[in-house]
């Protein structure tokens, strides 16, 4: 089975796309696999006050089903993104695919809250090998430059508007029952499954390559140990000795991984990749739109729906704009890439979405949809239409048997960094009143939690407009007698 088709292309030129039936197929069933991660990530919030009701859980416990798919998400994507490059991006995605149906299925079947977390962890866990390989699948398969950023724009929209369509759709089937919020992705994600075995490429793993396990182990133990930390510090004290003695933990996993990985004939990660300065620009990037939006959700769910009575469908639509916007950014986004480069995008992109952050802490107790909320929402919808750019930026000019990796640093650095950022999120508003209290004292509680993801968006913002400026400097000094693409220049 043949890649979709590409012409070739010299040095200095870019490939153009044979756009065939075949190729959007391929690239709309992965777009699918992502979309369903982001899914399942937010759907589940909307369902958790059933799920406590019916099976009576704690809210302590109610917590991990969400944490337990970032223990599973977050701390194994770089393994994810070095085993597809090894093993064969094709057979790593359909085996993992296969265990995200399955673990779906097996979580509305259960009714005990140790087994529903360990369907959410081993969900988690599939989806740390679907994503990046998905994406190295698309970055291996595409030409870099204008064939590659529309695939990816495509793409990363599917994503961004899994997350924000889960809370429409998690309002919807909670009102059927909660157990239709894990059942809904089975048949979608076996459809998947059936598509992705006839249309994905066939590929050889990299040559070379050796199976790192002991760096795998030390790349992945410190990951989960350090997610688990900071999702469990909030509710044992920051600086409790088990907090402290897990931190210090997680820097000696770290140390010993580094270790490892500069003595070992065939690395799990080469440590260069880490100094790529584009990789690590989208990183910080990634982090501050994911990790600002979710903190920023979290309360505007439990302000909007537990104290001011909103309904779970009710939060959904209002919020919906955001997936709307995220959508249609998919028929230009490409282009705004190919035109004014992925690193200034980010830059205005990441600037609108803090400005609406600010926007948003003018909140009231009775707060107007149309004059209030709304053009915050818009303004904050914005900073994911440069998501797209993050991943084109992150992408460029890696080789194409370490892509899985890029995807993999970048993935993670999203899913640790946004659980961090919301950890410490939820410790400042950890003292905020009961929503018995006055609506007025729940949102005085609320607020030092606000100007906390505003600031995360806006050092995100000043970050990727000095890389942009130093970008440029840069492209002054060493400037060749050929000059780049614009999409090149500006990364």
């Amino acid at each position: 089975m043949n890649p979709p088709s590409l012409t070739t292309s010299t040095p200095g030129t870019v490939a153009t796309p044979n756009w065939t039936g075949r190729t959007w197929a391929m690239l709309i069933t992965l777009c699918i696999v992502l979309f369903l991660d982001g899914l399942d990530v937010s759907m589940i919030g909307v369902a958790l006050p059933s799920i406590g009701t019916e099976l009576d859980l704690s809210t302590s416990t109610l917590q991990w089903l969400v944490s337990g798919y970032v223990l599973g998400y977050g701390g194994l994507l770089l393994l994810g993104g070095r085993t597809a490059d090894l093993v064969g991006r094709r057979r790593v995605f359909l085996i993992a695919l296969g265990v995200f149906a399955v673990a779906s299925l097996a979580g509305g079947l259960v009714s005990s809250g140790p087994l529903l977390i360990l369907t959410r962890f081993v969900k988690g866990l599939a989806a740390a090998f679907t994503a990046p390989t998905g994406l190295s699948i698309i970055t291996t398969t595409f030409a870099e430059g204008p064939a590659r950023n529309r695939a990816l724009s495509i793409y990363t929209v599917f994503g961004a508007g899994g997350y924000s369509s889960g809370l429409l759709f998690g309002g919807l089937m909670t009102g059927i029952g909660w157990r239709w919020t894990f059942l809904l992705p089975v048949p979608i994600a076996v459809a998947a499954l059936g598509a992705a075995w006839r249309l994905l490429p066939h590929d050889r793993p990299a040559e070379g390559g050796g199976h790192d396990l002991v760096g795998a182990a030390l790349a992945a133990s410190p990951m989960l140990l350090l997610v688990y930390t900071v999702v469990s510090a909030p509710s044992v004290g920051w600086s409790s000795a088990r907090t402290l003695a897990s931190f210090v933990l997680v820097v000696a996993l770290f140390i010993a991984f580094v270790a490892v990985e500069r003595r070992v004939r065939h690395p799990l990660v080469r440590l260069g990749i880490l100094r790529k300065s584009t990789l690590l620009r989208a990183s910080l990037a990634i982090v501050a739109i994911a990790g600002s939006y979710f903190s920023w959700q979290f309360i505007v769910t439990l302000f909007l729906q537990d104290t001011l009575g909103w309904s779970p469908l009710h939060l959904a639509l209002a919020l919906l704009p955001v997936g709307v916007m995220v959508a249609g950014s998919a028929v230009f986004s490409d282009r705004l890439v190919d035109r004014f480069g992925p690193g200034r995008i980010i830059a205005v992109t990441l600037s609108v979405m803090a400005v609406g952050y600010l926007a948003f802490l003018r909140i009231d107790t009775a707060p107007s949809y149309p004059t209030m909320l709304l053009p915050a929402v818009l303004l904050i919808g914005i900073g994911w239409v440069g998501f797209p750019a993050v991943n084109i930026l992150a992408t460029s000019g890696i080789d194409d048997e370490e892509q899985g990796l890029a995807a993999g640093v970048l993935q993670t650095a999203m899913q640790v960094g946004a659980a961090i950022v919301l950890a410490v999120t939820s410790a400042l508003i950890a003292s905020t009143p009961e929503t018995s209290a006055s609506p007025q004292a729940v949102l005085d509680g609320f607020r030092p939690g606000l100007v906390f993801a505003a600031a995360v968006s806006i050092v995100g913002a000043v970050v990727a407009t000095g890389g942009l400026a130093l970008s440029r400097s840069t492209a002054e000094v060493v400037e060749a007698p050929t000059r780049l693409e614009p999409h090149e220049d500006a990364a």
